[in-house]
């Protein structure tokens, strides 16, 4: 029973977390939103039905959490501004007084990052 209820504490305490950075990324461009939620409402569905459903029929993101679920489908747009800003990164990255390994590492990551987002369906 105290295993349980303590199961549930921590489900909602990742939802809230992942809930306020989902907030924090509608207001700083470059912080996302969406997978902050994907991860919410994954937590919220094992410890807080009521927030789960919640997240599930938002007007804005609810979309984009269901298709991720049903599908495991992200938007092209959504493709794109993560391309791009993953691009972005890279170029500043590279002329960034970062050392090499670094340099080499963190484009050579989102490189496998982007190429699976763009192998997942677009429903």
């Amino acid at each position: 029973m105290i295993r349980r209820s303590l199961a549930i504490a921590l489900w909602r305490v990742v939802a809230i977390v992942c809930v306020a950075a989902g907030v924090v990324g509608m207001m700083l461009p470059v912080m996302p939103t969406v997978p902050f939620l994907l991860v919410a409402a994954w937590a919220a569905g094992r410890g807080w039905p009521r927030l789960e459903t919640w997240l599930l029929g938002h007007p804005v993101h609810g979309e984009s959490i269901r298709r991720w679920r049903d599908h495991g489908a992200v938007p092209r747009r959504a493709k794109w501004v993560a391309s791009l800003m993953m691009m972005a990164s890279a170029l500043t990255l590279a002329l960034s007084g970062a050392p090499l390994w670094v340099k080499v590492a963190v484009p050579g990551t989102m490189a496998v990052v982007a190429t699976w987002l763009w192998l997942r369906p677009e429903v």
